[in-house]
């Protein structure tokens, strides 16, 4: 019997996941499928892999990253680590809770570093279309390769689906946008914040990306900070010179006029207005159409496609918990395609992800919704070899992160937590966050000021 063919679109955290599963259950000796993951870019790690590029990257391709240079991570990573394998056994010391990108790139590579399996990824391969046969039964992915200027045409019986939705930003559109005298750009297009230094900028949104940039444009000496929302104010207690306002009602030159009757003049407006689930290589069959929620719509278990359950989808999910939670789909998609794991028939898997969106909708707080996320993960780690780890503490690690923020926005990040893999408490970082302007590797990993 020939052995099966899988193929992982991306090789960001949930695409590395996946294959550190399998790899996994080759190193316990068991006999895996042949995997093929593509990669459009020339590295892995996905939004982690920051490139000053935006727009297009060197290929002419629509630039993935909405990575920005001076990003820490802005929740714990207690919250997020490898099962298998620790910070301190990556960084052999102890650090601090809330590394930079350039520290957690390191992280995320050191793992599948260990684990070997950059020879399963093929780079600079962009999928053009995915395709299935009922007759076969078999998926057809057809791809490019931008280095050799190559087109493949290739079966496959399972396909998964791992390129993130962080990368194809919504773009809304308002009266005297196009006559702004100033900069108009969107998150995904956020690069560096010393840009902004001195300048009257205007944060549109609410969500994480409306708060983080805002404090990186901060940090960097912005002349002030003016953000605005359509639901709910974030609510922080912000610095002096940043102001909440109700929605934006239009533009007139450099001016921001918002719904309550007041306005800005301005110098840049930064788009912090989400990301579409956007996958231009699949057909409406084959198709995630949901919002960004905790219970994706048309997902059994949060990663099997009940329109075909040979296609599997990771990471999909608004997130609290990230790689950990892709190590867990990861193990348990791996384990179905393997036949460890029994498919139930349709109607089970369409009242599953009901049940679960149903439950979503019934939670009343973000306290409940990381539990609700925290049992999810903790379901699919009891039904595969993932290692254990205690999500409680994990859960606890975030709520209490969710407080910090709430006491002081701007000096969250100097707080630790308590590792669930270690059980030890994370040392302060040498410089708090507000001053640590060079958050180079080689900078944070210093054991003295």
């Amino acid at each position: 019997m020939a052995k099966k063919r899988v193929a992982i679109i991306g090789a960001g955290p949930s695409g590395l996941a996946q294959l550190r599963a399998f790899q996994s259950a080759k190193a316990n000796g068991e006999d895996i499928p042949e995997i093929v993951c593509y990669e459009k870019q020339s590295n892995w790690g996905g939004l982690w892999n920051y490139t000053w590029r935006t727009g297009v990257d060197k290929d002419g391709e629509p630039c993935h990253g909405s990575m920005y240079r001076y990003l820490w991570s802005n929740g714990p990573k207690e919250g997020l680590e490898f099962a298998d394998y620790s910070f301190d056994e990556h960084f052999g010391q102890e650090i601090a809770s809330y590394p930079p990108r350039a520290v957690l790139f390191d992280y995320i590579e050191g793992r599948v570093k260990k684990a070997g399996v950059r020879d399963w990824i093929r780079f600079n391969n962009v999928v053009r279309d995915v395709s299935y046969d009922d007759a076969s039964g078999k998926f057809t992915v057809t791809a490019r390769d931008s280095e050799k200027d190559q087109e493949t045409v290739e079966e496959y019986d399972h396909v998964i689906v791992a390129s993130g939705h962080f990368s194809v930003p919504n773009v809304p559109e308002y009266p005297g946008f196009d006559g702004f005298n100033g900069r108009i750009l969107h998150a995904h297009d956020f690069r560096d914040a010393r840009e902004f230094e001195g300048k009257d900028i205007l944060i549109m949104g609410s969500s994480y990306s409306a708060e983080d940039i805002g404090s990186q444009c901060w940090k960097y000496g912005a002349k002030s900070i003016t953000s605005c929302y359509r639901s709910a104010p974030m609510g922080y207690d912000w610095p002096d010179n940043w102001d909440e306002v109700p929605a934006l009602d239009r533009v007139e030159g450099r001016t921001a006029y918002f719904t309550d009757g007041t306005s800005r003049d301005v110098d840049a407006i930064i788009l912090c207005t989400g990301y579409k689930h956007h996958f231009n290589f699949l057909p409406d069959d084959l198709r995630l159409k949901t919002a960004n929620r905790l219970a994706t719509t048309d997902l059994y278990k949060g990663v099997v496609w009940v329109h075909n359950p040979k296609l599997f989808y990771l990471g999909m999910q608004d997130q609290w918990f990230t790689f950990n939670m892709f190590d867990a789909q990861a193990w348990w998609v791996r384990d179905a395609i393997m036949g460890k794991i029994d498919l139930p028939d349709r109607a089970t898997m369409d009242a599953d992800w009901k049940k679960r969106q149903a439950d979503e909708d019934a939670l009343e707080d973000d306290y409940a919704c990381i539990k609700y996320q925290g049992d999810y993960v903790a379901e699919l780690i009891a039904e595969t070899d993932y290692p254990s780890f205690d999500l409680d503490m994990a859960c606890e690690q975030f709520y209490k992160w969710k407080k910090h923020k709430k006491q002081d926005i701007m000096t969250f990040r100097n707080n630790g937590y308590v590792s669930p893999l270690t059980g030890k408490k994370a040392p302060a970082h040498h410089t708090p966050w507000k001053d640590a302007l060079d958050d180079s590797l080689e900078s944070y990993l210093q054991t003295g000021a």
